[in-house]
Order: C-alpha cells, then structure tokens, then sequence
C-alpha cells in the first residue's frame, strides 16, 4: 500500500464528506426548484454533481494506492432553508468545512513525507479557493437581491459564476 492507514482512515472520511455535501447541495437546489428558480437550482444540482466527482476522485485515488476503501455512513443533511440566503450561507459554511479537512488530509500527508499523496491532494486545495469564493460570490448575489430571488436567478442566467466545465473533470 503505497499510504498510511491514518491517511487511508482520513481519506476514507472524506468520501463520506464529499458524498454528504453532494447531497447537501441536491437540497439546496430543491430548495431554489421549488422556487421556481431554475438557475439557483441548476446552479446547485451542478455544485451537487461536482461534490460527488469529488468523492469518486479520493475513490479511485485509494484503489489505485493499493488501500482499501470504507465509505463511512452519510449524516443527513439539512433540508429546510428560511431564506436563500441562509441556503448559501450553509453551502459556504459547509466549503469551509472542506476546506479545512482538505487541510488536515494534506497535513497528514506531509507529515507521512508522502510526495504522491501531496501531489494528488494540491488539485482539491486549490480547487477549495475556487468553491468559497464562487460562494461567496452567490451570497453577496442573494444579500443584494433582498427579497427578489428573481433578481438572482436572472443574474445567474446572464453571469454564471463558475464557468460550465469548470469543475476540474478534466483532470
């Protein structure tokens, strides 16, 4: 096995975070579909497709490693939203989340001297900037729109915020 078992462990972990935030976003854009928001929605069944690639990524990460693969159980994730603001700002809460788990996988990475998994984790830090701006982005949207999600699904229309291909698949 080319990892440690604490980074097997950890990584392990992490499809269970990335599986849970996909699908954290899948409700979130029911949440904007119901609406009648179609390009909010769209915009999170995207967040929630890319989140899943993501743990299909760490997936086939270990096998290739030679480890084995435990996807730990899913907690369910939050359904109800007050506002669409409180929508992204549990999606940014929950980025910051992965952010800081992405962190601690590369810790262990680096601490293990384990060049091949820091090569392989550099993708997901930098990917990480990407998903709490792009974020933060949508908050300020929805903060300026008030009570005009309409506003905010136009924009999203005319100005998407993450490019269409640019959830790093091509890697």
């Amino acid at each position: 096995m080319l990892i440690s078992k604490a980074l097997e462990q950890a990584i392990n972990d992490q499809i269970g975070q990335e599986f849970g935030a996909s699908l954290q976003y899948v409700n979130i854009a029911t949440y904007f579909d119901s609406d009648s928001l179609p390009n909010l929605a769209a915009f999170f069944y995207r967040q929630a497709d890319e989140e899943n690639m993501h743990a299909m990524k760490f997936v086939h990460y270990l096998v290739e490693a030679g480890a084995e693969v435990h996807i730990p159980a899913v907690s369910q994730p939050k359904y109800a939203f007050s506002s669409a603001v409180e929508a992204g700002e549990a999606a940014l809460a929950w980025e910051i989340e992965v952010t800081n788990q992405i962190n601690g996988l590369m810790d262990q990475a680096i601490k293990d001297n384990d060049h091949i998994s820091q090569d392989f984790l550099r993708w997901f830090v930098t990917e990480q900037l990407e998903e709490i701006s792009t974020m933060e982005t949508l908050i300020s949207i929805l903060k300026r729109s008030k009570d005009n999600m309409l506003f905010a699904d136009d924009y999203l229309n005319r100005n998407p915020i993450v490019e269409e291909g640019g959830d790093g698949s091509e890697e």
